[in-house]
């Protein structure tokens, strides 16, 4: 890119609200060359150190038939993780202070479904997988009169005897019709009816958002979840039931029956897995105390059933070993070349399991939530446009231009998510600190759609750098690497734009007004 060109960005970033500050000053021409003078630093900085043949082999050993997948749990899994550390250790990456090494344990609960289960009442036995579903529980059989509570909070079990009682009730709070907010919803519902006294809870299943053919499918199977370093607590058992027969519901709203559970077969495994971080302190004094976050996934979703070809190897290089070797290039980076605000450097366990190693991370952070500036994640399924990348949320936070620029320095163009109706912001690690406030978009290979060739390899088996565009995915490193040393060094903070669904999170998460 030539001077010319680069001094009209330079003018375009001044129009945006990433360098508000500098417009609203009427900025001198010594303020406009030392931005000019610090992007021109930074491209040069990228392609200078930047190479594909190291890019290319973080994709090679990650994605190797060796790590077969990379499933959670698995030997390979922790396999990744040292290499990952170890990469970290050969850049001059540090750990970050007080946090005691590279590995950040995340404790998980494995926790495998019955083998057998039934709820009988009056003449009528119900089958778990057919008729209930299993939100919590532990094996054993249990025999107890019937309460009916409506929704079994709040005022309707007030002054309800629910001492040594099944409790039954409709899913939800009766307001809220989202069957995930009434997953969310569950367990404040069963630890109020169990401390009083209640011996289980059987929830009524209502609605036609999510059909219950999906529901069985989705929570019949081996679930992983957030856990702890000690043994969990046990707790009364609680279902959700069908309401495919309308005369056991009738009797099951009636009340004052005797009601049989029994649940044989369950088996819960704890497992210790580990996000990997490195550090690097930032260079400004005023800036150093705030952090950018570079992050992606490591895990993928391991050994299954066989292709045509036979191969059964899942080996992600797409999902998400090119992300992955996009954050060890930007720590190799930065640590050679450090940015005015500090940089964590982030690869998350557990997000094929439903992005647990992030959702724990942000819940035991090692540096406070209002210090995070940004979090810049990758996740990917796959591209089928080498001319683009598409940012998930480009559009949502202040930093569009800095995105534009390092695309632009590489012979690519940024695009926001084209496939909306996918709910992929949502989908992905970023979303866990979108949620506290944080500014978190996700960089992806570039796709104009969710489309059979992304669908090709997202979680196939032929998803290995044999297919890989090498000379499209060092650019795409390139450029990510480029847009997060713009963003750390732009003495403006990031933010939500105002609107954004986020915004007012972020605001009570800085304690910032609207100007930021």
């Amino acid at each position: 890119m030539d001077k010319i060109a680069l001094f009209l960005v330079v003018i375009f970033l001044m129009a945006c609200s990433s360098t508000k500050k500098l417009v609203d000053s009427a900025p001198t021409t010594p303020q406009v060359e030392d931005a000019f003078q610090m992007q021109r630093k930074d491209i040069n900085i990228v392609k200078s150190t930047v190479s594909q043949h190291e890019i290319k082999s973080h994709i090679q050993f990650l994605a190797s038939d060796e790590l077969r997948g990379r499933g959670m749990p698995s030997p390979e899994l922790k396999i990744a993780a040292e290499y990952l550390k170890t990469q970290m250790i050969f850049f001059g990456v540090d750990t970050l202070k007080g946090h005691g090494g590279y590995k950040q344990s995340v404790y998980l609960d494995n926790e495998k479904p019955p083998s057998l289960g039934t709820f009988k009442i009056k003449n009528n036995t119900l089958n778990f997988a057919q008729e209930f579903i299993m939100v919590k529980g532990e094996n054993g059989d249990l025999s107890a009169p019937t309460v009916f509570a409506k929704s079994g909070m709040g005022a309707d079990i007030a002054d309800l005897d629910v001492k040594n009682k099944i409790v039954i009730s409709y899913c939800g709070d009766g307001v809220e019709q989202s069957p995930q907010a009434w997953f969310g919803m569950a367990r404040a519902k069963r630890e109020a009816l169990e401390a009083k006294g209640a011996k289980a809870v059987v929830e009524i299943y209502q609605s036609a958002q999510v059909p219950w053919s999906f529901l069985t499918r989705q929570l019949t199977r081996a679930q992983m979840k957030l856990g702890k370093a000690e043994e969990v607590t046990q707790s009364i058992p609680h279902i959700w039931l069908s309401t495919r027969d309308s005369l056991v519901i009738k009797d099951l709203v009636a009340g004052n029956h005797t009601a049989e559970l029994s649940i044989k077969g369950m088996v819960s495994e704890k497992i210790e897995s580990y996000n990997v971080i490195g550090y690097v302190e930032g260079t400004d004094p005023a800036l150093k105390d705030e952090y950018i976050i570079y992050s992606a996934h490591y895990d993928h979703v391991g050994v299954g059933t066989p292709d045509a070809t036979q191969d059964s190897i899942y080996n992600g290089a797409r999902d998400n070993a090119i992300g992955t070797a996009a954050v060890l290039t930007a720590a190799q980076n930065i640590a050679a070349n450090p940015t005015k605000r500090s940089s964590l450097f982030i690869l998350w366990t557990g997000e094929e399991k439903g992005l647990l190693g992030s959702a724990y991370f942000v819940d035991h952070s090692p540096v406070p939530l209002d210090k995070i500036a940004y979090c810049f994640n990758i996740d990917n399924g796959g591209y089928n446009d080498t001319s683009i990348v598409t940012v998930i949320g480009l559009t949502r936070t202040t930093v569009e231009p800095h995105m534009q620029v390092a695309c632009n320095a590489f012979g690519l163009d940024a695009i926001e998510d084209p496939a909306k109706e996918q709910g992929l912001f949502d989908r992905s690690d970023n979303v866990n600190f979108a949620k506290k406030g944080v500014p978190a978009p996700t960089f992806s290979l570039g796709f104009r759609a969710f489309d059979e060739e992304i669908k090709k390899y997202y979680h196939q088996a032929g998803d290995d750098i044999e297919s890989v565009d090498l000379d499209y995915v060092t650019k795409y490193c390139k450029a990510f690497v480029l847009a997060g040393r713009l963003i750390a060094d732009d003495p403006e903070k990031p933010f939500w734009n105002e609107g954004d669904k986020y915004y007012e999170a972020g605001k009570a998460l800085y304690s910032t007004d609207s100007s930021n």
